[in-house]
């Protein structure tokens, strides 16, 4: 049972007879007004960022908004909400084993900011592919690297709230073959200048609690090897090579949550240069971590954002 009080706002509901759902904010601080100044502060602190022309896509957080909000208001802070007629959101299951993705049943995503259409002809098109299932109601309530974007994407897009729509889709654990797979499939929507694609992705989960210390003393302190750790990453995904992102994980296991979805984005962008001779451009707006990292008592979780455009 969600309790409600004045900082945390239980909105996890679905509305069973009118097929809405409504997106989590149990990791959400404030009431609607409180949270729509947190989005609009965090997007105005990205500085310059301004509306990145040609914009197909975004890497972006989905910790509690405390922690990852302000950067990812680097990632909506690129996003010209005239230009898009369609939003789709690729997000890691943290929760249940998938190895196939998954859309959701619900028609409507109902946050503390504005309600979402979902975008159902899409999600028709995906289930037919054969590729795609439908989420179980109780999976689709208990993921948060999807339903995290959804207040940003309602607030970005709030006097379009009447065209818009968006579909969701949870990524499985993958094999590199199914990444490429998915990636080809999502090359046609890529190519296509109405949509967007957001990417859900924490990266390094650093610490005891999280089964993961790796930590090289020649970068200094154990932040700096993070940061070491997680900017080989993002060099990569600049480069835009899949196989070789595949290659870093195995190698370091790194705990990026979202490296499906990003290797499926990399794919995509890789098929639309071959296919289609479309290159595009990836650059880093934003890196974060929770905390600074000094002792192996410590733990940290880090935070980027990055754009992805198409060039020319």
């Amino acid at each position: 049972m969600l309790v409600r009080s004045e900082l945390l706002i239980a909105v996890l509901v679905y509305r069973l007879n009118s097929g809405v759902s409504s997106a989590p904010g149990s990791w959400y601080s404030g009431d609607r007004e409180h949270l729509t100044t947190q989005l609009a502060h965090w997007m105005q602190n990205a500085g310059d960022v301004g509306f990145q022309h040609n914009l197909r896509a975004v890497i972006a957080p989905h910790a509690g908004y405390s922690y990852s909000g302000p950067t990812a208001g680097y990632a909506y802070a690129a996003i010209d909400p005239t230009k898009y007629d369609r939003v789709i959101v690729l997000g890691p299951s943290h929760h249940v084993y998938l190895d196939h993705c998954c859309v959701t049943a619900q028609k409507y995503l109902e946050t503390p900011v504005g309600t979402l259409k979902v975008d159902e002809e899409f999600n028709t098109e995906l289930k037919a592919s054969g590729l795609f299932q439908s989420m179980d109601r109780s999976v689709d309530e208990d993921e948060h690297s999807i339903e995290m974007h959804l207040p940003y994407v309602a607030h970005v897009f709030r006097d379009h709230l009447n065209r818009i729509k968006v579909g969701t889709v949870l990524v499985g654990s993958l094999s590199q073959e199914g990444d490429e797979k998915y990636g080809l499939f999502f090359s046609s929507y890529l190519s296509n200048p109405k949509n967007l694609f957001i990417v859900s992705s924490d990266f390094c989960h650093w610490g005891k609690r999280f089964r993961y210390v790796k930590y090289d003393s020649a970068r200094g302190e154990i932040h700096q090897s993070i940061e070491h750790l997680d900017r080989k990453a993002i060099h990569i995904i600049e480069r835009q090579q899949p196989a070789e992102f595949h290659s870093y994980l195995r190698e370091t296991g790194n705990t990026i949550c979202g490296r499906h979805p990003i290797t499926v984005l990399l794919f995509a962008a890789q098929e639309c240069r071959r296919s289609q001779s479309k290159s595009f451009s990836f650059s880093l707006a934003k890196y974060a971590q929770s905390s600074q990292c000094r002792s192996q008592s410590d733990s940290s979780v880090s935070y980027v954002s990055m754009h992805l455009k198409l060039e020319g």
